[in-house]
């Protein structure tokens, strides 16, 4: 199959980036940073998440970020929803699309949230119900698709069933996401040609972390199936849980390189990217972990001082 002329690059970096966050990051600071975002050509950016504070302090200013963010014309800015109470917290806040998740591994369903797979997307269906009827966009993410900290491999049977019950509730959008980053490009062509068996490969993302460093790799490995949407974030913020000192999401610098590498288009602007990678970066005291990132600002930089 032929490469996708163009791609969607959706920023998840605000909301699954920083979530972890041990700091609390200043709610102007998260307005800036989707803002600059925005502004810098993103057609969806993952701005906030609409769970109980007390699990995820980091997110408890939702409403604050998305009544405080310039809004761009044609960007679609959406909100982790988890039940009832935070969709009607994201209807409040103007989100454009709801997030829903479930785990394609029944040890970490039951591990985490004490229920089988099927039990917890159930439990979104009056979610999925509401923002029908309000209009929304729902969008599924699939965890752990490539790979699970308790039972290892996950069957691709398991990641198509998923799919088949987020589709039944009506999502728009389904991610496969590499929850751990121990996905290889083989099996990232298998899973992706296995889903687009039951849904619309134009409405199949990909989420990879790149814990194992093949997260570039997967999602070479996707495009290669057709996948025309893809998950990063800005300066790789988030680490991944189950993996200590790991990083977690691939940098969007990183994977905009790809792309442009290859003649695909984002209409985004890397060199925007770079800068708010930095910015970001410098703003929360952590490393900026994107090879491009870094690359390409140490090279404006060497290029502007030589011009002094």
């Amino acid at each position: 199959m032929a490469l996708p002329k163009q791609v969607k690059i959706v920023e998840v970096g605000p909301r699954d980036g920083l979530q972890n966050e041990k700091e609390f990051v200043p709610t102007a600071t998260k307005i800036e940073l989707i803002d600059r975002l925005s502004a810098a050509g993103f057609r969806n950016v993952e701005a906030a998440s609409f769970v109980s504070p007390k699990w995820v302090p980091q997110m408890a200013d939702g409403a604050d970020v998305m009544g405080g963010i310039q809004r761009r014309a044609g960007t679609i800015y959406s909100v982790l929803t988890p039940n009832l109470r935070g969709f009607e917290g994201a209807l409040a806040a103007r989100a454009d699309e709801i997030v829903i998740f479930g785990a394609a591994s029944e040890a970490f369903s039951q591990k985490n949230i004490n229920c089988s797979i099927a039990e917890s997307i159930e439990r979104f269906a009056p979610v999925a119900a509401a923002a029908k009827e309000h209009g929304l966009r729902i969008r599924g993410s699939v965890s752990c698709a490539l790979g699970c900290p308790y039972q290892g491999e996950v069957p691709v049977a398991s990641v198509v069933d998923v799919v088949k019950r987020f589709a039944a509730l009506g999502c728009d959008e389904i991610d496969i996401a590499d929850t751990i980053g121990v996905g290889t490009p083989q099996r990232t062509r298998e899973v992706f040609q296995a889903v687009t068996e039951v849904f619309p490969r134009e409405h199949l993302s990909g989420h990879f972390h790149d814990t194992y460093g093949q997260a570039l790799a997967n999602i070479y490995a996707a495009l290669l199936e057709g996948v025309e949407i893809f998950h990063a974030s800005v300066a790789g913020l988030g680490g991944c849980p189950y993996a200590k000192g790991a990083t977690g999401n691939v940098a969007t610098e990183d994977v905009l390189y790809l792309m442009h590498g290859l003649g695909i288009e984002t209409g985004i602007d890397l060199a925007q990217v770079v800068e708010i990678g930095d910015f970001i970066s410098n703003a929360i005291g952590r490393p900026n972990v994107s090879r491009a990132g870094k690359a390409l600002l140490a090279k404006a930089r060497s290029e502007a001082n030589s011009c002094v």
